[in-house]
């Protein structure tokens, strides 16, 4: 389990300024999470805020920022997809891996930098035991035109 001195998870959320959205329903006929062993698959979920979907393409109508912001986006969803699978944010020993999917122009070098933005919030709630193994890549095109989608697989 992950350490905080005396605060939880959700105590850290909170310190940090962030709120867990609402989940989506999935879009098709598949698992939002499926646990195996101590290992907890997420499907990918794709940035949306208060608003809606955060569409665009980055290179094109959207900036490198928008992407880092649609990205930590992505990562608050995963959050709340997990809280509601294990009841609590506390029982996550580590992130193992982040697979990142930017909607881009061809030829965007900076895919990465946009990935960070869920990177960054991941080691920023759980320190060490937040740091991943990752792909970012750069895509054609992702459902509803999002900006990222994020895949994930954490240890419980």
């Amino acid at each position: 389990m992950l350490e905080y001195g005396h605060m939880n998870a959700d105590q850290k959320l909170s310190e940090l300024g962030y709120t867990l959205p609402e989940l989506p329903a999935p879009g098709g006929n598949y698992l939002s999470a499926k646990t195996v062993g101590n290992l907890v698959f997420l499907a990918g979920v794709i940035s949306t805020d208060e608003h809606g979907v955060m569409t665009g393409i980055i290179g094109h109508d959207r900036s490198l920022e928008d992407g880092y912001a649609a990205a930590r986006r992505c990562a608050l969803t995963q959050l709340a997809v997990l809280r509601q699978t294990l009841g609590t944010l506390d029982r996550i020993k580590q992130v193992v891996s982040l697979n990142g999917y930017v909607n881009t122009i061809s030829g965007f070098p900076d895919s990465p930098k946009v990935i960070n933005g869920a990177s960054d919030l991941l080691v920023e709630l759980f320190g060490e035991m937040g740091r991943h193994v990752r792909a970012a890549l750069g895509v054609a095109a992702l459902p509803r035109n999002a900006m990222v989608e994020i895949q994930m697989t954490v240890e419980i």
